[in-house]
């Protein structure tokens, strides 16, 4: 039976989470999310001659493929160097030697960063929340708050990726390449390959199964579980010609961002043993 002392995993994650904050980096990237959602949000209907914050659907839509590149990206950056940067700094043994366990230690440290990569999310792209909630209804509101939660969930997938890897890593330089080739691979390489695939094979093999492969990208349930809930930019997507509505279901979409948020975490806290 598991004894897990959570003050122990507390203080750690507040250590984390405040140290974050006092580098200035949380904030740095709450700006950068604040300024390209405002001109996102302003400029995103210019194409339909019109500017202003007046289409939700059109502002989330655009905001998730700004978010596919960026907070992938960022919660790797946060934390590829959580154990491997202690190690190489000397600090690991000695932070082993306090009465801590390996998974107290290597939770409250995820928790931390969760929580720094969280506020960003929260504080960069809730200043548009906050003008658009003068010009939208309560539904369209509803829809932004559950863009900022999935993409909260999605840099937690991608943030134990990197902790996973900060624990396997030799040293921050392998660490830090392993985290990019990640990002590539998720954010660049993945699509690329299976509508390669299905383009070569005619449509003929894997159509079948393409849906339950995109589950294999945090990414992906990411984008399907923004734009399925939006008529109006759905069929932009093509996503509702090769994504069937049964899978579209929030639950099962969500059920499949907590195993890749588990998993990873899973696997570093085996490793770190």
């Amino acid at each position: 039976m598991l004894n897990i002392e959570w003050h122990q995993i507390g203080v750690v994650a507040s250590k984390e989470f405040w140290d974050r904050i006092r580098n200035r980096w949380v904030l740095a990237v709450a700006a950068v999310f604040t300024a390209f959602a405002l001109v996102i949000a302003y400029f995103g209907a210019a194409q339909q001659g019109a500017v202003g914050f007046n289409n939700i659907e059109v502002t989330i839509a655009s905001l998730v493929s700004l978010v596919i590149y960026l907070i992938p990206l960022i919660a790797l950056i946060l934390g590829y160097d959580a154990i491997v940067g202690e190690r190489e700094r000397g600090s690991l043994d000695l932070l082993l030697s306090m009465p801590i366990t390996r998974f107290e230690l290597l939770f409250g440290k995820f928790c931390g960063l969760s929580g720094a990569l969280a506020f960003s999310t929260l504080a960069g792209f809730g200043v548009v929340g906050l003008l658009l909630s003068y010009q939208i209804d309560a539904a369209s509101l509803f829809h932004y708050a559950g863009f900022m939660f999935s993409a909260i969930l999605m840099g937690m997938a991608f943030l134990s990726m990197a902790v996973a890897v900060s624990v396997i890593a030799t040293d921050r330089t392998s660490a830090s390449g392993i985290a990019i080739a990640l990002w590539f691979f998720f954010v660049l390489v993945f699509d690329l390959l299976l509508l390669g695939a299905l383009v070569v094979t005619g449509g003929e093999y894997g159509g079948d199964i393409f849906p339950y492969l995109l589950f294999l990208n945090p990414a992906d349930i990411f984008r399907i579980l923004n734009i399925f809930g939006m008529e109006e930019v759905k069929s932009l997507y093509g996503l509702s010609t090769v994504f069937p509505e049964s899978l579209a279901n929030p639950w099962i979409l969500g059920t499949a961002m907590m195993i890749w948020i588990i998993a990873p975490l899973g696997f570093a806290s085996w490793r770190f043993k």
